[in-house]
């Protein structure tokens, strides 16, 4: 029975993670801030010696856009520090290392999708602080998934709290269970590198909004102002290693919001 280390198990992939792996088939040690700080090197390496997991998957994240932007020592404690005490461990132990990143390293200026070979240029101290603890996995980690996602939603506080929206902000809105199956298949299968995970299709941060509350039927319930920015942001991921190498793609956006909205019972 293989041992899965899951960090950050209370956020959205760490939840939806937990509630898909079989407990019959792994032995799962789900731990958040309160039990392992990823930024404790000494924390980290104690649990991962204890408990000898066989893959440890990295769903820590400081994805506050503003709050890193103000606190550039925690984004980077977290995101890249963190992640490299978890990639030297991985490294010492022996163990596959899956990591959740973000289309935040690329600068969303371009109008096409950003493949697995484009070059990074992250607009924002949260895309720099994702993509130097992407460095760190690659310099420090031999057996590695990096799974980059955007717009990760499920049980939690999301985006749909938001009124202010911007019409010009685009990527792909991902459902943490449909990411949560990728992250399985790579628990399964010995593929590695680095690899973008998002459903299909893309849209605007103000068309995913209408689309929340029209499958909530709450259309009434809250009014969407249009942000004051007329900046273009173009982040949309393709996931072209995924269909490089035939593994079956998240579903597309529409068709997983409606489903995660149905079992969730609304906004």
């Amino acid at each position: 029975m293989e041992k899965i280390w899951i960090t950050g198990a209370k956020g959205h992939v760490g939840t939806a993670l937990s509630a898909l792996l079989d407990c019959r088939e792994y032995e799962i040690f789900p731990t958040d801030v309160d039990e392992v700080d990823v930024t404790d090197l000494e924390a980290v390496n104690n649990y991962a010696r204890v408990n000898r997991p066989d893959i440890i998957i990295n769903c820590v994240g400081y994805s506050d856009v503003a709050g890193c932007e103000t606190n550039p020592d925690k984004a980077f404690a977290v995101n890249a520090v963190g992640t490299r005490n978890l990639a030297v461990m991985a490294q010492s132990i022996g163990a596959k290392l899956i990591h959740i990143s973000t289309d935040d390293i690329f600068s969303g200026t371009e109008d096409h999708s950003y493949n697995e070979f484009d070059t990074p240029n992250p607009r924002n101290i949260y895309g720099k602080s994702k993509l130097a603890g992407e460095a760190y996995i690659q310099s420090f980690c031999s057996r590695y998934v990096i799974l980059r996602s955007s717009w990760v939603y499920g049980i939690g506080q999301d985006f749909l709290n938001e009124l202010t929206v911007s019409e010009y902000e685009y990527a792909c809105p991902t459902s943490a269970s449909e990411l949560a199956r990728i992250i399985e298949y790579f628990i399964k299968n010995e593929c590695l590198g680095i690899y973008h995970a998002v459903c299909q299709g893309s849209c605007s941060r103000l068309e995913y909004a209408r689309t929340i509350l029209e499958y909530a039927n709450a259309t009434d319930k809250l009014k969407l102002v249009p942000a004051n920015n007329n900046k273009p942001v173009y982040s949309v991921l393709d996931n072209m290693m995924l269909r490089l190498e035939h593994i079956e793609q998240p579903k597309n956006w529409k068709d997983a919001l409606k489903e995660y909205i149905n079992l969730s019972g609304g906004c």
